[in-house]
């Protein structure tokens, strides 16, 4: 699981082609060594629900969906970007719309996976109030994975934010139970009560930039 904001770079916003080509690479590296690749990619670079609904203007569930939308437009970026490195990938999603995308059937999905594609899961579960984590986590869980990796612009998993609490401690291990009591939010309280649940393992992996561009400022 990618954050949308990872796509931003520096920016902070929109999609940065480096960094869409750097992930890519990755992933290819991941497939020509015989690992089955699912992905999905929040929308955070384009609009965060929970952000655009805070003065009430707008919906929770409207913002949530507007929300949903990004992370497709965010997939369509990762597809082209995969098959650009000549990949073959899918992209199926939560809300219908069958001009750009397949709709999600984990079975096809599992066909994907048989004929050595990638898929792009988007819109999350295609219902508000649930974050990508939890999209993540949910789609981890049907499809069977062995591993679900949560890659962000932080390197590795902290007491608090370390963005903004400069005491904050890195954590070395961290269980299930440690992370919902004292919320840690490496993910969501909703994703980390599924993986555990489905006894899913839960990797936080720091992505690396190559060259000379940055995830995120120094």
């Amino acid at each position: 699981k990618f954050s949308g904001e990872a796509l931003a770079g520096t920016e902070g916003y929109g999609i940065d082609t480096k960094i869409l080509d750097y992930i890519a690479e990755e992933i290819k590296t991941l497939v020509e060594h015989g690992v089955e690749v699912a992905i999905v990619i929040g929308g955070g670079n384009i609009i965060r629900g929970v952000t655009a609904a805070a003065d009430g203007v707008i919906k929770r569930t409207s913002a949530d969906y507007m929300g949903m939308l990004g992370t497709v437009i965010n997939g369509i970026a990762m597809q082209e970007a995969l098959e650009y490195k000549g990949l073959s990938a899918r992209l199926q999603t939560a809300i219908k719309m069958e001009q750009i995308a397949e709709p999600f059937i984990v079975r096809k999905a599992m066909r994907h996976f048989e004929k050595g594609r990638v898929v792009i899961f988007g819109a999350g579960t295609g219902n508000p109030y649930f974050t990508t984590d939890t999209g993540a986590t949910l789609r981890a869980t049907e499809i069977g994975a062995d591993l679900l990796i949560k890659a962000t612009k932080v390197n590795g998993v902290y007491d608090k934010d370390p963005m903004k609490f400069a005491d904050a401690v890195k954590l070395e291990n961290l269980t299930y139970d440690r992370a919902l009591e004292d919320h840690i939010k490496v993910m969501d309280d909703t994703a980390i009560a599924l993986a555990k649940e489905n006894n899913k393992e839960d990797l936080i992996k720091e992505v690396l930039p190559k060259g000379d561009f940055h995830l995120q400022e120094e």
